[in-house]
């Protein structure tokens, strides 16, 4: 995946917590039911949950936590210097991550309008080690995962590190692409409402219906990445190639509910605390927006096949 060198980028969609001291005592606290859960968050909170490594008690929903917590500021004074076009982007990794964001959200805008409805904006933060939102405090160890209370994205950026050491995963920027997309795939479902849907834990709860239909929506938006125009009117990506969603698919393939409880969770496979689907799901998914481009595709609450 490339970007074109004279486009422009828009910092101002990424929040910048590094280095705040807004991290130091934080504890893994993210509500789990129905707050704030991401691409691997509840399954990552399950399995270390099991091997002592995270606190699973906490608050919920409506804290009025807010995004940045006692101790943190927003700090974009680098990213606004740094992240200036796309030429910035492909020769400076947060650069890209926030050019990758500024495409999901272009997307989104543009199809909400077609649909004759308007898409609020949502914020991704970057933050390390820990953050206190307004679905409660999270370390790095949930994962990237969006938070509804408040409408924003939260991502330690050293996780896609973890996704190739932790669970072999190929890596890669289109990876984390995928990751991105797949939370502002849960931002357009608070906006639509389907949120609310997402309860309950095995192989055809709403949870797992709710984590397909992101994954899904983060196929849409690769089908559409390389056409999207920005506000100057040419796309920002340049080009999406099979490399690229071949390594999406590599992602979800280890990211299902079946493959981390095998492989990091002591080898026991418990369809009954499935929160995200199993590995086979999240490809079909994916694979199923990326191919049509149709959100509408994406209903994974009205079919009794989830694969």
């Amino acid at each position: 995946m490339r970007f074109d060198d004279n486009a422009g980028l828009d910092a101002s969609e990424v929040q910048d917590l590094r280095g705040s001291g807004g991290g130091g005592g934080i504890g893994g606290r993210v509500a789990l039911g129905g707050g704030g859960v991401g691409i691997v968050g509840l399954i990552i909170y399950f399995v270390l949950s099991q091997l002592g490594g995270v606190s699973t008690g906490g608050s919920g929903l409506g804290g009025g936590l807010g995004s940045v917590g006692s101790g943190q500021q927003v700090d974009n004074s680098k990213l606004s210097s740094e992240c200036r076009t796309g030429a910035d982007a492909n020769k400076n990794h947060d650069c890209a991550i926030v050019a990758v964001v500024n495409s999901v959200q272009d997307y989104w805008t543009q199809q909400f309008a077609r649909s004759g409805s308007t898409y609020r904006k949502a914020p991704t933060n970057f933050f390390n080690g820990g953050v206190r939102t307004g679905c409660g405090s999270a370390t790095s160890d949930t994962g990237p995962f969006y938070c509804p209370a408040d409408s924003e994205v939260y991502i330690d950026l050293s996780f896609f590190d973890e996704l190739k050491t932790r669970f072999g995963a190929q890596g890669g920027l289109f990876t984390e692409a995928y990751v991105l997309a797949h939370e502002y795939g849960h931002h357009v479902q608070n906006l639509l409402g389907t949120s609310k849907k997402g309860t309950g834990t095995g192989p055809t709860s709403g949870s797992v219906r709710l984590e397909l239909q992101a994954d899904c929506y983060a196929g849409v938006w690769a089908n559409h990445a390389s056409t999207t125009p920005t506000e100057s009117g040419k796309p920002l990506i340049t080009d999406v190639t099979q490399d690229d969603i071949n390594s999406a698919l590599d992602t979800a393939s280890r990211i299902g509910d079946d493959y981390i409880q095998e492989n990091l969770g002591g080898g026991q496979v418990d369809r009954s605390k499935f929160t995200h689907g199993t590995s086979a799901q999240r490809k079909k998914w994916f694979t199923t927006g990326f191919q049509t481009g149709e959100p509408a595709r994406c209903d994974t609450f009205g079919t009794n096949n989830l694969g």
